[in-house]
């Protein structure tokens, strides 16, 4: 099987992984500001939706891991177990516990940028489903969706600076999937804000050195740059922004971007974020080859990249749990 394929059996793998963390309370890392004494609560209690996976931004993506499993494979085995948990936890009542959490004092900045990207990549996949099981599904979480496509408009115009950070902070990153749900629900007021963004932070950038990656990098700062630019300009744009970004590219320089990331301890969970960088930087270099047809070289040098980082990292994506509570979605986002 090439490296770029996904396989009904690689998805039951993904899906099995998810299942076994989404509804698993601990170990749990929260991102909670106690206003007083009765915030101190379980995190199931925080978030009856999304108490899982280690911390809330993992839950929300192991949801949607599990969405798109259920509509790509929707005869895999694990499919009963999806709906009946889907079933379960994506409820009016439980929706509106979460939506509560977000009106409270202090909560503002909860999970920008990384969690409300996906949650909103969640709300995208689910709209993509065809049948009333999962329009339900849709409607229950629609009014958590819609409180951070709120959080979104409200946040671009002050956002002066972008974050080029590898990690859950990144801007790129975020206006990315924020995008792909605009365009999936044909949300105008989100895209327009965003494609604005995108080329307000990057349209000029030139000559992209790569000095990366960092000791805790998932995301590659400059090719998820040129991932958001590619979701913002046509083909023909995206080529000539992309030969003054990365004017060496044929020439597989920065060399940084070619080599997979080295991941010393898989039971550390900020090194084990390396793991995440190859499996992004797949990604990346995957959908950055769209651009060309299978002729140019420049396709070629990006899908063997691609291939280079899933060899190093798609056998790692469970093991320990550090690693496994969240590297099958971005697995699953390199294959599809």
């Amino acid at each position: 099987m090439s490296q770029t394929d996904l396989s009904a059996a690689s998805a039951s793998q993904f899906a099995k992984l998810a299942l076994a963390h989404v509804t698993r309370e601990y170990p749990n890392k929260l991102d909670h500001v106690l206003n007083g004494p009765l915030d101190l609560k379980e995190p199931r209690d925080l978030h009856p939706v999304f108490f899982g996976s280690f911390d809330w931004h993992s839950c929300v993506h192991g949801y949607w891991l599990l969405a798109t499993v259920l509509r790509l494979f929707p005869d895999n085995r694990e499919t009963r177990e999806i709906e009946k948990l889907f079933d379960a936890q994506l409820t009016s009542s439980k929706v509106e516990v979460e939506i509560d959490y977000l009106d409270q004092p202090m909560r503002a900045t909860f999970e920008r940028p990384y969690g409300w990207a996906w949650l909103l990549m969640l709300a995208a996949e689910l709209e993509r489903h065809l049948t009333e099981r999962a329009n339900r599904w849709s409607q229950a979480l629609a009014p958590l969706t819609a409180a951070f496509v709120d959080r979104y408009v409200g946040f671009l115009p002050k956002a002066t600076y972008p974050i080029r950070v590898g990690t859950h902070f990144n801007s790129s990153f975020a206006i990315a999937l924020a995008l792909e749900y605009a365009e999936v629900t044909h949300n105008e007021s989100l895209r327009k804000p965003l494609v604005r963004k995108a080329h307000e932070w990057y349209g000029e950038d030139l000559d992209c050195q790569a000095w990366e990656p960092g000791g805790d990098d998932f995301l590659s700062p400059a090719l998820m740059e040129a991932e958001c630019m590619r979701r913002v300009l046509d083909a023909t744009d995206f080529s000539r922004w992309l030969d003054g970004f990365l004017p060496r590219l044929t020439q597989r320089q920065p060399a940084a971007l070619f080599k997979p990331a080295v991941v010393s301890d898989r039971r550390d969970g900020k090194i084990a974020h390396l793991d995440g960088l190859n499996l992004s930087r797949a990604w990346c270099w995957r959908s950055i080859a769209s651009t060309w047809p299978a002729n140019d070289p420049r396709h070629s040098i990006a899908i063997d990249a691609a291939e280079i980082h899933l060899a190093a990292s798609l056998p790692h994506v469970a093991g320990d749990y550090m690693g496994e509570h969240w590297l099958a979605t971005f697995a699953l986002l390199a294959l599809i």
